[in-house]
């Protein structure tokens, strides 16, 4: 609860020009990552003591401020999400079907994944159930320093009762030392929702615009509405 409290509180603060303000993690917890990308996306990633080893927070802001904060563990699955506008709390339900593993990933350059995520409190909200793929291609992009390793993916989402309602796929990234997805490019099954958001800077703890709270590229670009799931 303290979390989702947080979370909301700094989701209704005035934002103002990143040169003014800077994000703040809650209590207990430290700044580790911020991570600019194309399409006017940032993402703030910190560790909190209270977790287990290797979970992560990733606070995603758009133009507008805070989107969502996600909790991942050390295999990057989706443990917990906190959306703004509408506010929601999401869950991944465990033990899942067929986790999602970077450890398999680096091992066989493939994983799959059968996971579940439902809203909490809300029974007017469907549980969703996300199937899909990860593969490693071989290849590796250096951006702003980081080797990264380039993935391609797909993904699709259904209903309890079996309807898919979305597949998506596309090219993303893996930083294999931080043990995180990154944003690539992706589109819908039927080419729509075609979005560009390659990761541009790594920040590090004393860097200007480390744990800034505006996004820095493309921000005055028509962009596509659509916010990525896997980050």
């Amino acid at each position: 609860m303290k979390k989702l409290f947080w979370f909301l509180t700094l989701a209704f603060v005035p934002f103002v020009p990143v040169s003014a303000q800077q994000f703040t993690p809650p209590a207990g917890c430290d700044a580790h990552l911020t991570i600019q990308y194309r399409g006017c996306l940032m993402n703030n990633i910190w560790t909190c003591e209270a977790d287990s080893p290797g979970d992560k927070w990733m606070a995603l802001f758009t133009s507008d401020g805070p989107r969502r904060v996600r909790r991942v563990d050390s295999e990057f699955q989706w443990l917990e999400t906190y959306y703004v506008n509408p506010a929601a709390t999401e869950l991944m339900q465990n033990p899942a079907p067929d986790p999602a593993s970077l450890a398999e990933l680096f091992e066989t350059s493939y994983d799959t994944y059968d996971f579940v995520k439902s809203i909490k409190g809300d029974a007017t909200r469907q549980p969703l159930r996300y199937v899909g793929y990860d593969r490693l291609t071989g290849e590796e992009t250096v951006i702003d320093g980081e080797r990264l390793l380039n993935t391609e993916y797909s993904y699709s989402v259904s209903l309890p009762n079996g309807d898919v309602i979305q597949t998506r796929g596309g090219r993303q990234y893996v930083h294999p030392e931080e043990r995180i997805f990154l944003f690539g490019t992706s589109q819908n099954a039927d080419g729509s929702d075609r979005t560009d958001h390659t990761p541009v800077e790594f920040i590090r703890p004393g860097e200007p615009g480390f744990f800034a709270t505006r996004p820095r590229y493309d921000c005055d670009a028509l962009m596509s509405h659509y916010i990525p799931q896997g980050d």
